[in-house]
């Protein structure tokens, strides 16, 4: 009952689990969207920013080329005017033009010895594009510090003069990148057309200048933007939304990742505490089960066995005493009108009994007088006038008693074959028991049967004791029985006696065998006169009367109709 009571909790438990289940699923779906949809938008922000970082020094450089000192290449009036303008724009080391030939010209600050720049990517790439030219990471030949350089054609008509240059100060990069500020765990990573990391942040220190991962390295030239799922160089599983390279508005490839534990942290806490929940949840549930099962529902149920139990065991005035209005409680005070209801039947019925037991008593004292009185008749009547015939009915009407007596000590309607033929048998069986062999199943006939079945059998016995196998010192009687279904067939059979031969005449015992049973018995008997001794066989019926067309043991043309 326990685990029935823990079933139906669980079950109770069961759609609240998995709705949180659902509603786990579904947040962390709907978070994952949103943190994808914020790498993205991070990412588009950091680029926009660069973008509007190299846009301005863009047309910082277009403003260069528009100088007087600096299209005539007036050395002195170039390095004062170039000077002035690095002096004022913070997030660039130096500014100076280049000749065709990779030779400096003049610059915002002096020239080391022998320096040249044909060699370097974005000089040749503006010689060639005659455009804007963001370069890759460089280590600066004039202040040996690293920048991201920019180049510009000083152009005159068609041809190309001079290459003007500059560079963005990396550490100003990184600065304003780091003054953004990311999130615990997230990043943002700027590098060049190479993968060379220009921007970095959280540790500059340890990436800035190294080359971003080869399995990321087909980001940088991505057909568009997107988001994926990586694992940073620092062991962080992160959500990475990118800007890939797209000369010439977005020279800088860019990407933001959002660290997954840390996006998930929330979600995780609320799981963790959820399922401290739902276990605190089941526990309770089990326990108030548990209790609320045996307080009112096991505890009902044991009281209401053990009642039944003392009933078994005797004590009738075992009750439950339940009261109240819950449906075991109902059940157990219904059990305790039930009980009273048995106890009063029981009582009527011991009351019965005992008046039952007091008549059939009384019965038995009026039917004893009665034979003592019919007794007294006969003998008052024709005792002295045949004293043979005297004799004879009184020892009939003394087996007659002797079954009576049996019937009404048994206090009952019925009685076992054994002990009819017993008690019609008891004047003869005192001193010739070991000459009488009974021989059958346990079998037990009703009243109405035991009383005809005892005359017969004392007629055939005071037969015996006169003409038969009883008569002589050496004659032996057997008396067989059996029962097939509703029929009984009882077989007497002498031996030892005298020679026997059919008689010319029937008497009274004879008629009497014939027609002592009633007519629903269908009894039918058989007579067979060997000379070593009677054989007689009678059938009859002690339950539904027979069929017509069955079988019956003795044979139909050796039967004589009994009543009839």
């Amino acid at each position: 009952m326990r685990l029935k009571l823990v079933a139906v909790a669980v079950a109770a438990l069961a759609p609240v689990v998995a709705m949180l289940v659902y509603n786990e699923i579904a947040l962390r779906h709907q978070r994952n969207d949103e943190v994808r949809a914020s790498a993205a938008q991070a990412a588009r922000q950091a680029s926009s920013e660069v973008e509007r970082i190299i846009e301005g020094l863009h047309a910082l450089l277009v403003s260069v080329t528009a100088m007087p000192s600096v299209r005539h290449l007036d050395v002195q009036g170039c390095n004062e005017a170039l000077k002035s303008v690095a002096e004022n724009i913070p997030n660039i080391r130096t500014i100076f033009v280049v000749g065709l030939d990779g030779q400096p010209v003049c610059g915002s600050m002096a020239f080391p010895e022998g320096v040249i720049f044909s060699d370097r990517d974005y000089f040749q790439q503006v010689l060639k594009t005659k455009s804007f030219a963001v370069g890759t990471y460089t280590q600066s030949r004039l202040v040996d510090k690293p920048v991201l350089p920019l180049a510009m054609p000083l152009t005159e008509g068609e041809a190309v003069r001079a290459v003007i240059v500059s560079g963005i100060r990396v550490d100003w990069l990184q600065n304003r990148i780091t003054e953004r500020g990311v999130a615990p765990g997230n990043e943002v990573t700027i590098a060049d057309d190479k993968g060379t990391i220009v921007a970095h942040v959280p540790s500059p220190e340890r990436f800035v200048g190294t080359v971003i991962p080869e399995a990321l390295q087909p980001l940088i030239h991505a057909d568009q933007p997107d988001v994926i799922d990586v694992m940073g160089q620092d062991g962080t599983d992160r959500i990475l939304g990118y800007r890939p390279i797209a000369q010439p508005s977005s020279p800088l490839y860019v990407s933001a990742g959002f660290s997954r534990e840390e996006a998930f942290a929330p979600i995780n806490r609320a799981t963790v505490m959820n399922t401290f929940a739902i276990i605190g949840g089941a526990l309770f549930a089990f326990l108030a089960a548990i209790f609320i099962g045996n307080r009112f529902i096991l505890l009902p149920i044991s009281r209401i066995a053990d009642v039944m139990e003392k009933w078994r065991s005797g004590q009738t005035t075992a009750r439950t005493g339940m009261k109240g209005a819950d449906e075991l409680s109902v059940v157990g005070a219904t059990f305790d009108r039930l009980l009273d209801e048995l106890e009063e039947r029981r009582r009527q019925s011991q009351e019965a009994e005992e008046e039952r037991s007091l008549l059939v008593r009384e019965l038995a004292h009026r039917v004893k007088n009665g034979f003592t009185l019919v007794q007294a008749i006969a003998r008052q009547t024709f005792s002295r006038s045949d004293p043979e015939r005297y004799n004879s009915f009184a020892e009939r009407l003394a087996a007659l008693a002797g079954t009576y007596d049996l019937i009404l000590s048994r206090e009952g309607s019925a009685s076992p074959v054994r002990e009819i033929v017993s008690a019609a048998l008891r004047a003869h069986v005192a001193s010739q028991a070991e000459r009488i062999r009974l021989d059958g199943p346990e079998v037990v006939l009703p009243a109405d049967i035991a009383l005809p079945l005892s005359l017969v059998v004392h007629e055939l016995a005071t037969n015996a004791t006169k003409y038969g196998s009883l008569g002589s010192e050496n004659g032996t009687v057997s008396i067989e029985w059996k029962r097939d279904g509703g029929r009984v067939l009882l077989v007497w059979t002498e031996a030892g006696g005298p020679p026997v031969s059919t008689p010319t005449k029937k008497g009274f015992g004879s008629v009497l065998i014939e027609r002592a049973f009633p007519s629903k018995a269908q009894a039918r008997s058989r007579s067979d006169y060997r000379p070593a001794g009677l054989v007689f066989e009678v059938i009859f019926l002690i339950g539904e009367p027979v069929a017509k067309g069955e079988v019956d043991p003795l044979g139909k043309d050796d039967m004589h109709a009994s009543g009839t």
